[in-house]
């Protein structure tokens, strides 16, 4: 047997064995909770893999969100995203809401759990987005970045909306949704609300295109604590209707 590729079995071979003995295992029992241990840890090693490669530029974790301290934010509802399922839908994620209210923390955590579950998950900031897939058009390679893009089970974008973008980044930005759209799920995280982001594009009806395709089918979690930002309803009600 090539230990080498059975790490687990071989560091933790001697424990397992004085374990087995003082509990009088059978050697049935005994070979399963060696292999036990080499499943369970090469579980762990996928996972740190999968939320290594998702470029996460914090480490953050659905334990160590403060609900007390946003009571805006249903834990029932967040419990019942971190299950997934809206990833094996494809459906969207839309975090809106100001500062500090934890848009990032809840993105990256959920991502989190996504790549724990075996789903592989991309993070980027929306203006590194924008600025590599410029880039690589001006290099003729846009369709391998999209492609990349479009792979990700689950493509999460920071910091969305508010930025500016023009007529060449909001298409390039459309494009990736578009290669994704039904088939691979998006997470975006924004400080503004959907009306509030025609007004930092050059072209309001291609962005307002963008909002359509984010919104269809997407859960919408407003997170700011200020009651006069605009709440869940209403920019549900401000995003378009899916067009055919």
């Amino acid at each position: 047997m090539q230990l080498h590729r059975l790490p687990s079995i071989r560091n933790e071979f001697a424990e397992i064995a004085d374990r087995a003995v003082k509990d009088q295992m059978t050697y049935r029992g005994f070979l399963a909770e060696l292999l036990m241990a080499e499943c369970d840890d090469r579980a762990r090693r996928r996972s740190e893999r999968r939320i290594k490669a998702a470029g996460f530029p914090w480490n953050k974790s659905l334990r160590t969100f403060d609900f007390d301290a946003n009571p805006t934010i249903d834990p029932a509802v967040i419990n019942t995203l971190a299950s997934c399922e809206w990833i094996k839908k494809s459906q969207p994620l839309c975090l809106i809401g100001d500062s500090g209210t934890g848009k990032s923390h809840m993105l990256i955590a959920l991502g989190t759990e996504a790549a724990m579950q075996g789903y592989r998950v991309r993070y980027t900031l929306a203006t590194k987005l924008v600025n590599e897939l410029v880039e690589t058009a001006d290099e003729k390679q846009l369709n391998k970045t999209i492609a990349r893009y479009g792979r990700a089970d689950l493509l999460r974008i920071d910091e969305l909306g508010y930025m500016e973008l023009d007529r060449r980044g909001a298409e390039l930005l459309f494009q990736v949704l578009t290669e994704r759209e039904e088939k691979n799920s998006v997470a975006i995280a924004s400080n503004e609300s959907f009306a509030s982001w025609t007004k930092t594009s050059t072209d309001p009806r291609l962005y307002a295109t963008i909002v359509n395709r984010l919104t269809f089918n997407s859960t919408i979690i407003e997170t700011s604590t200020d009651p006069h930002h605009p709440a869940t309803t209403r920019a549900r009600a401000e995003a378009p209707s899916k067009a055919g």
